[in-house]
């Protein structure tokens, strides 16, 4: 099997299946327990946030763990509506949001709020100044994606932040950075929420972080119970989790450069092999290195996918997403047709290799060639 859809998950290295496989058979104590077993567990969830904080650069005791990124979404804009309620009931955002995000921003639409949906170029591209020209005596969140899931486009988020307060400064800055966790530092992008999720660095599902500023006195508890999480989200935590996220962490800082700068080169290389294929056209402008979206213009993307996978090549429909329809994100760009329909996703991870893209590539030139446009 080739693997090209890490933006949808990654997989899991061993040492991370190891971490969490002593924490379930061995270090299986309750944090809240008062006896060793515990205690010892409690001291060890600091040690793994530390590791998590780390990997974002933000304190510690501002990370607060949630079970996923969609978790996280929900919880940092409810959690900054409730901050600033005296303050308005408007939100700026995208309309190429992660669908956390969008459809929290629909559910507080139905709750009174006013909504701004930013639309991108072309190329994905939004400035920071279409972001802060949107914002209003009576805005409440700004909530900008970083690293866009289906495009790969980066998001000013920094110069967004640098400029916020001069427009207004109680605003409040959210951004979804679960496509972006070890490639950004939380306290050079400024954002005052940032959530994060564990399975696109090689840790496990259902567990992620969402960063909160001191700017949120007193944030809304997502859950309430026994108090865990500092009274933010109570319930026993997910332990193993936890642990497989803080080595996975671990894991990808101790070799951040190195695989940067193998992204970085197998993006420039996939973009060579693949836009030779006939009628390929390259989606998105300004994009991390790891997320490459193009489009065979005229193929449906769909049909790409179950035949490349169907020879054992994993990648993403970044257009039909149901029943034919653009994906919400392909439609914001507003392509031509032929183009919209024929978009898809590769994306890459420490392990891909040229190989990898080679075999994709040809698969994709046999797909153009044997099988005749839709469109």
């Amino acid at each position: 099997m080739i693997y090209l859809d890490h933006a949808a998950t990654s997989p899991v290295p061993r040492e991370v299946a190891q971490a969490m496989y002593e924490v379930l058979t061995e270090q299986y104590g309750n944090p809240s327990s008062q006896y060793p077993l515990g205690l010892d567990m409690k001291k060890q969830i600091a040690l793994w946030r530390d590791a998590v904080a780390k990997a974002m650069d933000c304190p510690a005791e501002r990370l607060v763990f949630t079970s996923c990124g969609t978790e996280g979404d929900n919880w940092a804009l409810r959690t900054a509506a409730w901050q600033n309620r005296h303050l308005g009931r408007h939100i700026v955002t995208t309309a190429v949001e992660h669908s956390a995000v969008l459809e929290t921003c629909k559910q507080l639409e139905q709750e009174g709020y006013e909504v701004t949906y930013l639309f991108p170029d072309q190329g994905g591209v939004l400035s920071a100044a279409q972001v802060l020209e949107a914002v209003r005596p009576d805005t409440v969140l700004v909530s900008v994606i970083l690293v866009n899931n289906e495009l790969g486009t980066v998001s000013p988020i920094a110069e967004i932040a640098r400029g916020l307060p001069a427009r207004n400064p109680k605003t409040l800055l959210h951004t979804d950075a679960v496509q972006g966790l070890t490639t950004f530092s939380v306290r050079e992008l400024g954002a005052d929420l940032v959530s994060v999720s564990a399975h696109k660095i090689g840790g496990p599902k259902g567990v992620g972080a969402l960063y909160i500023s001191p700017r949120l006195r007193n944030p809304r508890p997502l859950l309430g119970g026994g108090g865990q999480e500092g009274g933010l989200r109570s319930g026993t935590e997910a332990t193993a989790q936890i642990a497989g996220f803080a080595k996975a962490a671990e894991l990808r800082m101790n070799s951040l450069r190195r695989d940067q700068d193998h992204l970085a080169d197998l993006r420039v290389y996939a973009e060579e092999r693949l836009l030779s294929i006939p009628d390929m056209v390259l989606v998105g402008r300004n994009a991390a290195p790891h997320i490459l979206s193009l489009s065979l213009a005229g193929w449906p993307s769909q049909n790409i996918v179950n035949d490349l996978g169907a020879q054992g090549i994993c990648i993403s429909a970044g257009s039909a997403c149901h029943q034919g329809k653009p994906s919400h994100v392909v439609s914001a760009l507003k392509l031509p047709k032929r183009v919209a329909a024929g978009v898809i996703r590769l994306s890459f991870g420490p392990e891909t290799t040229r190989g990898d893209v080679d075999a994709c590539a040809e698969a994709l030139r046999r797909h153009h060639d044997q099988r005749m446009p839709m469109l």
